[in-house]
């Protein structure tokens, strides 16, 4: 059975985290990365050539920006007021689009579709992927591409589990991250719908490093 999320703690939780990158927001510069390391693994192309794209978990806005400039219609959804209000007045004026709301939510009312949805470290972390995937391929036109990032699994450690945000004192703000083996997450990928899928783990730049999942399906 699939955790159930109490989303006022974890609003709370995304709310923490914004506010202590508020200073990186104002002063970073448009970026696109999918993994933890500079200067590292793929970069955009794994989109293909999107005229429209929408990151899910889009957190600092950093890679919606870098893909604005290149004239891409850039949309990203955020479950943090706080975070959602630093992005549009830090990259509002390239024409980023941002919205707050729980991703699951936003997905089942957007009416609008997208050449490319993506996560980097985002939403296909923090969201069950049998209730995301569909509603991702749901909102994707013909050809789309879905593609996400983030660590991979523990080995041994797979499905939901619980975090807590700052170590095991102080108020009890937790969230859920989801973890597979690279198989099945192109099982559940095939299983919403998806035409091709494929993941696998990136080794970091560095040996015995912690290295990097990264997962890309299209849409008939």
């Amino acid at each position: 059975m699939a955790a159930q999320h109490n989303f006022d703690h974890e609003r709370e939780l995304w709310d923490t985290f914004a506010e202590s990158t508020k200073r990186d927001v104002i002063e970073s510069e448009p970026v696109f990365r999918w993994t933890q390391y500079s200067d590292h693994g793929p970069g955009p192309e794994m989109l293909g050539q999107p005229e429209s794209v929408l990151e899910i978990g889009c957190g600092t806005g950093r890679a919606l920006a870098f893909l604005a400039q290149r004239g891409i219609k850039a949309r990203g959804v955020d479950m943090s007021p706080v975070m959602v209000a630093q992005t549009s007045e830090r990259w509002g004026p390239l024409g980023v689009d941002f919205v707050c709301a729980e991703v699951l939510a936003f997905l089942r009312r957007d009416t609008q579709t997208y050449d490319g949805v993506y996560s980097v470290f985002g939403a296909a972390w923090f969201s069950d992927p049998a209730r995301l995937f569909p509603l991702v391929r749901a909102r994707l036109n013909p050809a789309g591409v879905f593609a996400f990032s983030q660590p991979p699994a523990i080995p041994g450690a797979y499905g939901p589990q619980g975090m807590y945000k700052g170590g095991f004192a102080g108020k009890a703000l937790f969230t859920y991250r989801y973890s597979y083996t690279p198989r099945k997450w192109m099982s559940l990928l095939y299983g919403a719908g998806f035409e091709e899928a494929e993941a696998r783990v990136l080794d970091a730049p560095k040996p015995d490093h912690i290295g990097t999942l990264l997962a890309r399906a299209v849409a008939s």
